[in-house]
């Protein structure tokens, strides 16, 4: 089973990297685009076959280290 955790910055924490983006693609000649947001996806080969105990194991490995809660959230999608 498969697990993909999307991480992104809480709302309201500075995203310098999304800026750039923001920032850049403005240079490009997008001028249409407001706001950019850059998070990262991890995706997880798991020995699980319990759907639900795996979503609970890996919130645990997003609480522990995949994620830092104090900036930033995450999904958990089990596929």
């Amino acid at each position: 089973m498969k697990a993909r955790v999307h991480v992104m910055l809480k709302d309201g924490v500075l995203d310098p990297q999304g800026e750039a983006v923001r920032h850049a693609l403005g240079h490009l000649g997008f001028s249409g685009v407001e706001g950019v947001r850059q998070g990262k996806v991890i995706e997880l080969d798991l020995a699980a076959t319990d759907k639900a105990a795996a979503e609970v194991e890996v919130a645990q490995m997003c609480d522990k280290l995949l994620a830092n809660t104090v900036i930033e959230k995450y999904t958990v999608e089990i596929v």
